[in-house]
């Protein structure tokens, strides 16, 4: 009987950890596009270019830059450093969380 009840909590600890994984792991990864994205237009406006400006810049297309401000678009490394060096900024820029 307690070996029985053992492997049915064991069961139900092991889903649980396992949904919580999945959980924890959409948390990480999609709040770090929006925080990329965000910053991405903030830069822009101060900068008062549009995005159709900031892909020129950037050699990107203008849909592009609109898809990665709303946190649509998992960005390249090779992307994030060119959208960097349009606005002039370094790219750990593009990754700070801004306090609000």
């Amino acid at each position: 009987m307690l070996n029985m009840l053992t492997l049915v909590c064991c069961n139900k600890i092991h889903r649980y950890l396992h949904l919580h994984t999945i959980i924890l792991h959409t948390m990480i990864s999609e709040p770090i596009l929006q925080i990329f994205g965000s910053n991405v237009q903030k830069y822009r406006k101060e900068r008062q270019i549009s995005q159709e400006k900031l892909a020129e810049l950037a050699g990107l297309h203008r849909t592009y830059i609109g898809m990665i401000e709303r946190a649509e678009k998992n960005i390249t490394l090779c992307n994030i450093e060119k959208i960097a060096k349009a606005l002039n900024i370094e790219i750990k820029d593009l990754l700070e969380v801004l306090i609000k």
